[in-house]
This record gives structure tokens, C-alpha cells and sequence, in this order.
């Protein structure tokens, strides 16, 4: 099994995340979709403290160069992010928590309408079309 990043531990009876990070049964789900860590190259980041550091920057709304160093590079962080969204992987992610989530009822599906007029100003709405007579003079 992967390493599940940093955690801490109250009175040995169960573990705690950081706020705003991915808890364990929320990894559960998400993992299996991930793509296989890459072959080439050296030692590849762990993909939950990667995904953390993306939620992190998302949530956040910080440049990627102000990532926390508990995430890794800032640049691992942001080429995974990107190759994941070239690759589809992000979609799949969503569409298998969607999947999942609706099968055991956990989704409630709502339709919005936003029904809001806004009215042109009258000049663009049946204003006069023959031009004025001080148009006319120039």
C-alpha cells in the first residue's frame, strides 16, 4: 500500500489530517482511478501528498511557487496537476465519485434555472434609427 502522508496521531487511537486535506476514506475512493506512479526517472511523489498540494493551491488561490514544503516542489505538484488534466485523469476521478457517491444515495441532483431579465438601455432597444440633426451636420 502507498505511504498516506503525514498525520498525526491522538493517543494512538486514530489518525487526523490537516485541515482541508483528504481524509482516509476520501482516498479510499479516490486512489484506485489514479494512474500507476511512473517507471522511469527516480522516486515518484506519493499521489495523496501531491493531490493534497493541489487542493492546497486551489483552495488557497496562491501562485504555485508558494506551496508549503510538506507538499513537495511546488513544480511536482504543478506538472502532475497539469499531465492529469491533459490526460483525463481528473474527469475519471469525478465521474467515478459521482458513480459511486449516486449509487449509495449520498447525491442529491438539482436543476438551477436562473430565470433574471436585464433590461437594455433604451438605445439599444428600438432607439430611432435615422440619425439626428446635429448627426447630420457632421
Amino acid at each position: 500500500m502507498l505511504s498516506h502522508g503525514r498525520k498525526a496521531t491522538i493517543k494512538g487511537e486514530r489518525s487526523m489530517v490537516r485541515r482541508g486535506e483528504i481524509t482516509d476514506r476520501a482516498w479510499e475512493q479516490i486512489e484506485p482511478p489514479l494512474p500507476e506512479y511512473g517507471r522511469s526517472g527516480g522516486q515518484w511523489r506519493d499521489h495523496r501528498t501531491v493531490v493534497n498540494g493541489i487542493l492546497w493551491k486551489l483552495r488557497t488561490g496562491s501562485p504555485w511557487r508558494d506551496l508549503p514544503e510538506r507538499y513537495g516542489p511546488w513544480q511536482t505538484c504543478f506538472d502532475r496537476f497539469n499531465r492529469w488534466r491533459r490526460d483525463g485523469t481528473w474527469d475519471r476521478l469525478l465521474a467515478s465519485a459521482q458513480t459511486k457517491s449516486d449509487a449509495v444515495g449520498e447525491i442529491e441532483w438539482e436543476v438551477s434555472v436562473d430565470d433574471t431579465v436585464i433590461r437594455a438601455h433604451q438605445h439599444a432597444a428600438g432607439a430611432r434609427r435615422k440619425p439626428g440633426g446635429q448627426d447630420e451636420k457632421r
